[in-house]
């Protein structure tokens, strides 16, 4: 061409450069290409109106999507759009790889899009070159789709602040990764700092209260909802040159300022700097951007659980009580509560201490409200009110349990049928310090359990009734126990017997190994349940231990100071003398299996394992003996004296009634008459002795020092 010549058109130098032209109305639905564009997308290589489903058969589906998401991208950064596309033949298979570049423009009335671009085939990279050796070792495409999938999973993994701004810092996107990450939120009219990665401490601050109105990259971003791209110092001191010198010395080459928008509302910027060089290329804004999503929405996701978690952490504090400060002649008291994890932090589990009328006696209470909800929750704190008024009222616990199962059944409306009938358990205890004796009422909750001083522990049968709420005429007898000096009791609800998959069989024997193998106060036993459970603990724990519950936990301790216990100073020594009692009535037979239970766990350490089935059998007939051939109710007592290797067992049933137990010879086909030349045959003594009112059976067995088998 001569000089002075006039140019030629650009469609010709598009043509000379096998570059095509095409435009795309998403308005009409319609796209028009030019003769090269045609041929490159496989069709004649003549100008032609194409409708949108033509030209999307054409391409790799992957590729359209990207192509719909680097045009609102690019309006939004008001930046050109790139794209490679893959062109596909009828078979669906591959035919050429091109590259589009192209200007999109929106239109806000008609709410659609007009977008000019051009075409260009490109080459695969020839192998041995560098280009070639990152097509082998995988795709780009390919590794920032995975890149992306991961940051995604993990990003909604995160379920704190912490937890997102630590997985934000982890982040290595393919191809270029930050080396200095800021987030940046704002309060009232400043930003603030979140958290950042990359910097020294300290470094953060000539960035944190910084006003909107400064001339600043993140400020800018968070007053405009658009991104900011600085691929040089020059770029930013040019165009920041008052905040360009707080910048200057961490020594990066690049920047990305990126808004985290959610739901249309623009809630702080995320800053990624580079120590080298980075083009921002549409591909690496792409990137970016949806990481500056998913970043702001894992943001958003964290800061709503923690508000909502101070919440109900609040919430559970104030319906929970402070334990009495004052010091409790002779007994310490420790207690912790957990609630369920997941959702809403706040459960129907609850203990309680009250001062009773006279201030020389107090009650302890723990229950278990049905459901984790809002409604469980709230009916546990009316419940406990409830609870306190009927005790401050000098009633006494079978009274308590009774006027509190009437209210929460009232609660219902009076409808039995009522969905939202719900019902509690509940364990009363009434403690007199000065006496240790405890007047204990049970309504369907698990029984207590006592630590004996010589660390020995033994569940402690009590009577009780249904759970409060089903039946409000329901009765709920009441049992009487003496704590002696260095025991401990122990008060919980299902929650940290069951969680961890247990059921209560094998989740009461985890318990009990716990309670017989530590060694320190109520407060530190306290820590080492929920410790054995989930691991450290507070008084009220939430967060990672909280979110690992299947169930609330609810423990209260009840210690009598005295040697064993860990209250007083010393705990090394422990008594030589363990005892338990138990009472049988005459309509509860079925606790002649209770009293059996009671007296193996009484002897879990006895050597002999036929003098312990002996000491059962004889138990086990001394008991029914009573309740065959009297009216009376039964009464057992059985201890422990002596140290290891030389000790004595003394199990002595008591009964109100003057009839003396004979010694008979029955019959082969007799069915009764064999107890006492049982007695005779497997304890080393035994005897009768008469009790003013009543008798006494007794017998002895010495420790064999040997195993039984």
């Amino acid at each position: 061409m001569r000089t002075g010549e006039p140019l030629p058109a650009v469609a010709e130098v598009l043509a000379a450069l096998a570059t095509g032209q095409w435009h795309w109305s998403t308005a009409t639905g319609l796209v028009t290409v030019d003769a090269e564009a045609a041929r490159l997308l496989g069709l004649p290589a003549e100008p032609a109106t194409l409708r949108e489903s033509e030209v999307r058969a054409r391409l790799h589906p992957v590729d359209w999507n990207e192509i719909t998401g680097v045009i609102q991208l690019a309006v939004a950064e008001s930046t050109l759009g790139e794209v490679r596309v893959r062109i596909m033949d009828e078979r669906g298979e591959v035919v050429r790889i091109t590259r589009s570049r192209f200007k999109p423009g929106f239109d806000a009335e008609k709410r659609s899009y007009e977008v000019i671009g051009t075409l260009q085939e490109v080459t695969e990279p020839t192998p041995g070159t560098p280009a070639g050796r990152r097509a082998v070792t995988g795709d780009w495409r390919r590794s920032r789709e995975a890149f992306l999938l991961d940051a995604g999973r993990a990003l909604a993994e995160a379920r704190s602040t912490e937890e997102v701004l630590r997985v934000a810092a982890g982040l290595s996107m393919p191809g270029f990764s930050p080396d200095g990450l800021a987030v940046f939120g704002v309060e009232g009219d400043r930003l603030t700092i979140i958290g950042h990665f990359g910097q020294q401490p300290g470094d953060e601050g000539p960035f944190s209260h910084m006003s909107l109105q400064t001339d600043y990259p993140a400020a800018e971003v968070v007053r405009t909802g658009r991104a900011v791209y600085l691929s040089s110092a020059e770029q930013y001191r040019s165009r920041y040159p008052l905040t360009w010198p707080l910048a200057a010395h961490f020594g990066r080459r690049s920047w990305a300022f990126l808004p985290l928008t959610v739901a249309g509302r623009t809630m702080g910027a995320w800053m990624a700097a580079f120590t080298y060089p980075v083009a921002f290329t549409p591909d690496e804004r792409s990137v970016l951007t949806t990481v500056a999503r998913m970043l702001a929405q894992a943001l958003s996701r964290a800061g709503a659980a923690e508000t909502q978690r101070e919440l109900t952490d609040g919430l559970q504090r104030s319906m929970l009580p402070t334990l009495a400060p004052q010091e409790i002649p002779g007994m310490s008291v420790a207690a912790r509560y957990v609630p369920t994890g997941g959702g809403l932090q706040v459960g129907g589990d609850w203990y309680d201490m009250i001062p009773l009328p006279g201030g020389d006696r107090f009650a302890l209470v723990i229950g278990d409200v049905q459901g984790h909800d809002v409604r469980a929750a709230g009916l546990m704190g009316q419940l406990r009110i409830a609870l306190r008024a009927y005790a401050s009222e000098g009633h006494r616990p079978d009274a308590v349990l009774s006027r509190a199962s009437r209210f929460l059944h009232g609660m219902a409306d009076g409808d039995p049928d009522s969905l939202d009938l719900r019902f509690a358990t509940c364990l009363y205890v009434e403690v007199d310090p000065a006496t240790a004796t405890l007047e204990i009422a049970r309504a369907g909750h698990p029984d207590p359990a006592i630590r004996l001083s010589d660390g020995t522990v033994l569940t402690r049968p009590t009577a009780g009734g249904l759970p409060l709420g089903i039946d409000p005429d329901a009765d709920y007898p009441t049992t009487r126990v003496v704590m002696e000096l260095g025991e401990t009791m122990l008060l919980c609800t299902d929650g940290l017997i069951e969680t961890g998959g247990h059921d209560m069989e094998s989740g009461w024997k985890r318990i009990r190994s716990i309670l017989e193998d530590h060694r320190g106060g109520p407060e530190e036993l306290a820590d080492a349940l929920l410790q054995a459970v989930h691991g450290p603990s507070s008084h009220h724990t939430t967060g990672p231990l909280a979110d690992r519950r299947e169930d609330d936990i609810a423990v209260v301790l009840l210690c009598r100071e005295g040697e064993g216990c860990g209250c007083g100073e010393s705990v090394a020594v422990r008594p030589a003398v363990r005892r338990t009692m138990l009472t049988v009535a005459q309509d509860e037979p079925e606790r002649v299996a209770v009293a059996r239970q009671h007296l193996r766990e009484l002897l879990h350490d006895w050597p002999s394992d036929d003098q312990v089935d002996s000491a059962v059998l004889l138990l086990s007939e001394t008991l029914t003996n009573v309740l065959v051939h009297t009216d009376a109710d039964a009464l057992l007592l059985a201890e422990v004296r002596g140290e290891a290797g030389g000790r004595r067992m003394r199990v002595e049933v008591t009964d109100i009634s003057d009839d003396l137990p004979h010694k008979r010879r029955p019959g082969e086909l007799a069915s009764s008459g064999r107890g006492l030349m049982l007695i005779e045959l497997l304890a080393d003594t035994w005897g009768v002795d008469p009790r003013g009112e009543g008798k006494s059976i007794w017998f002895e067995l010495t420790e064999a020092g040997g195993t039984g088998t």
